[in-house]
């Protein structure tokens, strides 16, 4: 046993302690003998246990015990439960009575199963893991790590049971960790579990190819057993080829012979199926690789057979091309990244929706696909694509930005907000109605009613002062109501009528019946005679189409049905641009050229006519090749992100460019515009290799050319299998290189597009999966015997779980905070010494009443007191008290309490005399004699009073011994003893108080 000091500085104030004590002692004048000394001694001890407090003093007591936490690997590779479970059991039941153990569950991730605790288990036959761990993956330093921290200061060891395949982590590096902190690692090897399984361990394709080139696909299969199989070979979620294989217990390999077929970027995935397999987990590999040759191009048409010119020209100049209506547009973007380029031929916004109009945006801006957009009655502004994903890769705007001498336009819009128009409906319809604002200019009229069985102006008609007022109103609709389309058109049609403007039109907007039927043929005349036109849409099947359509017939306008709630916003921007014909610009003119550069020589020898476009505005960095007479752009270009787009205003039907189709030079000039699209895969800056391990996909780019830091930024955008995408920003990790890293990547190929404001890459790269899961071990055991060496740590028996606490054991020190008592002992004798200090008590009564309990004491009291000895004993207490409260108050004031006895409150013959005043102390009493037993003292016969039938003037003898000029009392009584007892008495009241 011994005592611990956790602040040694802290008795620094030791020398302090004593110095104050010295000079509590030399100050203290106001108590004399043993009370001072007791008051000292009971301050000096309290100060002493506040240092003791102050310097953190423990006692303690040392023993000697094993401190050993338990790392079980519980990846899939091994049986943790079958295993480790049982082993930890036997190892904790053979421990010591104060040895403690932990265990650490290891995967991926690590978990506390259980904490540092000398109890025993409950099932002595087995341990129980309870812990959820991610076992597709081995990370054994992040367990060793855990299981450090549990260990106390005076250290430990650490029993890791594993295979030793870690495949995450580094476990060496761990290990020089732990020895460094002299905790040693015994370490029990373990090996996998045995399982019938079939893995597909590899799959290799050529990651080049040419459209139309026969390759094979070599794949490695490990197996643990012999018998029959089959494979299945995937390209893009294609089945591709199957085949019937015989397995053979140990490597198999297997080729499959195929043909590239389709350009562009594919994905290659092979299964494996054997009906004895335990392990699904090992049964998909996967590859990717490009298959160049003839360009792809994918034309997108508005009207069935109005691209024949465009298959023409790409066919001579052997460009295949894939030929589709907008309803057949692919929804995943690797089906986009196969073409090199998209050529949009006169098609509305509204049959293409918002989620195609998004993947072939980023086609274009990611992966560096191509983008053509040709014009018609149905394209551009007039096409709804205003403010859409669309708008935003061409190099134009859809609004006339600038234009002079367009019509005034008086528009209302008319939204049912009924209930049933909840579930994202009104919202689209809102972003509707804000795009249609948006779209108007400054001098336009419009007026936005909604309606459920009454209709409600959310916006009366107004010019376009407040455009932002006019916003905020709209998108403060909420659903609610019935639907009653009758009065709300006739709201509309009445406040519509009061607008001055040059074209007036009203949209309906429903997904339901009119309550009522009333007679809409006289109101839609009305509306035409009004010189207004209605157009109205129907949103769902439960819409009254047949009214819908019927009402935008006789109020000449359009009517739509659509059951894509995503399309409003380009139904009601088409809408607003069709009432405007100025978008439509119907002259005949030779085109000027502009900015054409490299395309300059293709209009070199003159150029053809044309008869109408749609008019558009150039955006600002944008190249336009050729101009209008109005200086709109006919033919624009420009980059944008990692691809390139351009636009041609006017048609490729032959409606507006009769003389561009009869042009000998077209078929060469539209390929030249297209093939401007293509990928600019060779003048990529970038190099890129990924490494895939541990569940995460590491991207190493390496930047040609570039030697000085700086260099900008990269943007890395990657492309899983189900149409997942992931925006990385790689880190710049020395002059030209970079690195970005892909969490959590499942196994599969994915697509990868890297690049910046010089250029980019798209590549590809495959996460196989966790090496958890092969079949072939590694050097596991062996570098489980480097970690023991290199701690000076054992390699455990697996037979003999009892050596596991046979380790020399360490010595631990308990300690016991005493802190709180002392503090608690340091506040009681505070009180104690206020007590001794302040509080005046009969201290010699108490000592002499504590001696009396002794027995020869008890036996001497319990004697019956002699007559008369009553008196004479309350005398000898009267002058001890006196001589107390002289004792108190003579070393502060030098003399009797009070001053003179007349001021003490002596008796009225002290009071007249000044003899009596100046009597002498109580302790200057003579005692009383000693007399026989039976007869009193001559004290306490002095105190007796007078005897009846004795003269007045007669007095007990002690009064004779008076003083002769002492004077008699007035009741006879000695003058003597009375003032001797007035004072007596006064003194004990001074001493009580």
């Amino acid at each position: 046993m011994g005592v611990q000091v956790d602040q040694p500085l802290a008795l620094l104030l030791l020398p302090v302690w004593a110095a104050f004590i010295w000079w509590t002692a030399r100050s203290t004048v106001r108590l004399t003998g043993g009370r001072k000394a007791a008051a000292i001694g009971m301050r000096a001890f309290i100060l002493l246990l506040l240092i003791a407090v102050a310097a953190g003093v423990q006692p303690y007591v040392t023993q000697k015990r094993l401190n050993i936490v338990f790392v079980a690997d519980r990846s899939a590779s091994l049986d943790a439960d079958a295993f480790a479970g049982a082993w930890i059991a036997k190892a904790i039941a053979a421990k010591g009575e104060r040895d403690e153990a932990g265990v650490v569950g290891a995967g991926l991730d690590a978990a506390v199963e259980r904490t540092l605790s000398p109890d025993g288990l409950l099932d002595e036959g087995r341990f129980s893991f309870r812990a959820q761990i991610d076992g597709r993956f081995t990370d054994l330093s992040r367990a060793l790590q855990m299981a450090s921290g549990m260990l106390p200061e005076e250290g430990g060891r650490i029993v890791l049971l594993s295979d030793g395949e870690e495949n995450a982590g580094d476990l060496m590096r761990q290990a020089r960790l732990l020895k460094d902190r002299g905790i040693a690692v015994d370490v029990l090897p373990a090996a996998p579990k045995q399982r019938t399984d079939a893995a597909l361990e590899e799959m290799k394709v050529p990651k080049s190819l040419r459209q139309g080139e026969s390759f094979t696909i070599e794949l490695q299969v490990a197996s643990t057993f012999a018998g029959p199989a089959e494979l299945r070979i995937y390209a893009d979620d294609t089945e591709l080829a199957r085949s019937e294989v015989e397995l053979e217990q140990g490597a198999n390999r297997f080729v499959i012979r195929t043909m590239a077929k389709e350009p562009g970027f594919h994905r290659f995935r092979a299964e494996l199926y054997a009906a004895d397999d335990e392990q699904p987990a090992n049964n998909a590999a996967y590859a990717f690789s490009r298959v160049s040759g003839p360009p792809a191009v994918l034309i997108v048409e508005g009207e069935e057979g109005s691209s024949a010119n465009l298959v023409s020209a790409l066919s001579g100049s052997l460009i295949a091309s894939d030929v589709i209506p907008p309803e057949r547009l692919p929804l995943e973007l690797a089906d986009y990244a196969k073409y090199d380029s998209i050529v949009l031929n006169n098609v509305p916004a509204t049959r293409i929706g918002e989620k195609p109009m998004q993947w072939i945006t980023r086609a274009v801006g990611d992966f560096g696909v191509g983008l053509v957009k040709v014009g018609g009655q149905d394209s551009y502004g007039l096409g709804g694509y205003f403010k859409t994903p669309i708008e935003e890769a061409l190099p134009v705007y859809m609004d006339l930005q600038g234009k002079r001498q367009i019509p005034s336009l008086g528009l209302v819009l008319i939204i049912d907000r009924s209930g049933s128009m909840s579930d994202g409906k009104l919202e689209l319809a809102k972003e509707a109605a804000m795009r249609t604002v948006e779209l108007l200019r400054d001098q336009d009229t419009v007026g936005v009613l909604a309606f459920d069985h009454t209709p409600w102006w959310v916006v009366e008609p107004t010019r376009l002062t407040d455009r932002d007022d006019v916003l905020s109103r709209i998108q403060g609709i909420q659903p609610d109501g019935g639907t009653e389309i009758y009065t709300a058109l006739a709201e509309g049609y009445g406040k519509l009528r009061q607008v001055d403007a040059q074209r007036k039109h009203i949209i309906l907007l429903t997904d339901g019946q009119s309550s009522t039927a009333p007679d809409y043929g006289a109101l839609t005349k009305r509306i035409t005679d009004a010189n207004m036109t209605l157009s109205t849409v129907a949103v769902g099947d439960g819409a009254d189409t047949q009214l819908l359509e019927s009402l935008a017939n006789q109020g000449k306008g359009r009517y739509y049905f659509t059951n894509d709630q995503s399309t409003l916003p380009a139904i009601f921007s088409r809408e607003t641009a069709m009432m405007s014909r100025t978008y439509i610009v119907e002259r005949t003119f030779t085109p000027a050229v502009g900015q054409a550069g490299d395309w300059a020589p293709l209009f070199s020898s003159g150029l053809p006519a044309v008869d109408a476009y749609i008019a558009t505005t150039a955006k600002e960095t944008a190249e336009v090749a050729l101009l209008t007479p109005e200086g709109d752009p006919l033919l624009a270009r420009w980059q944008y992100g990692s691809g390139r787009s351009v636009a041609w205003t006017s048609d490729l039907t032959g409606q507006w460019s009769s003389g561009w189709i009869g042009w000998p030079g077209f078929p060469e000039t539209f390929v030249q515009w297209v093939k401007w699209t293509f990928p600019q895969f060779y003048s990529s800056p970038y190099e890129v290799s990924v490494q895939a391990e541990g569940g995460k996909a590491r991207l190493a780019i390496v930047a040609e050319g570039q030697t000085e830091s700086g260099g900008g930024t990269l943007d890395a955008t990657v492309s899983g299998e189900a149409g997942t995408e992931m925006s990385l920003r790689p880190v710049a990790t020395a002059p030209g290189e970079y690195e970005a890293v892909l969490p959590h990547a499942e196994p599969g190929a994915y697509l990868v597009r890297i690049g910046s404001e010089e250029g980019g890459t798209t590549t590809g790269f495959v996460v196989p999966y966790s090496p958890e899961y092969r079949i072939a071990g590694g050097d596991g055991a062996a570098k489980l015997e480097r970690v023991a060496e290199l701690t000076g740590g054992r390699v455990l028996d697996p037979e003999r779980p009892e050596e596991a606490f046979q380790a020399e054991p360490a010595v631990t020190r308990l300690t016991t905070d005493i802190r709180r008592a002392l503090l608690i002992a340091a506040l009681l004798l505070w009180l104690c010494d206020i007590a001794l200090r302040r509080v005046s008590l009969p201290w010699r009564r108490l000592a002499a009443a504590l001696a009396g309990l002794a027995p020869g004491r008890r036996s001497a009291a319990g004697q019956k007191p002699a007559a008369g000895g009553s008196a004479a004993a309350a005398m000898t207490r009267l002058a001890r008290r006196k001589r107390d409260a002289g004792e108190f108050y003579a070393p502060a004031t030098g003399k009797p309490p009070g001053g003179a006895g007349a001021a003490a409150g002596g008796t009225a013959a002290e009071k007249a005399t000044p003899q009596a005043a100046a009597a002498p102390p109580a302790d200057t009493v003579p005692p009383p004699h000693d007399t026989a037993a039976g007869s009193p003292p001559a004290a306490a016969r002095a105190a007796a009073p007078a005897v009846p039938g004795n003269s007045p003037g007669s007095r007990p003898e002690s009064a004779r011994s008076a003083p002769p000029d002492a004077p008699p009392r007035d009741d006879g009584a000695d003058a003597d003893a009375g003032s001797t007892m007035s004072r007596l008495l006064a003194a004990k009241k001074r001493s009580q108080r």
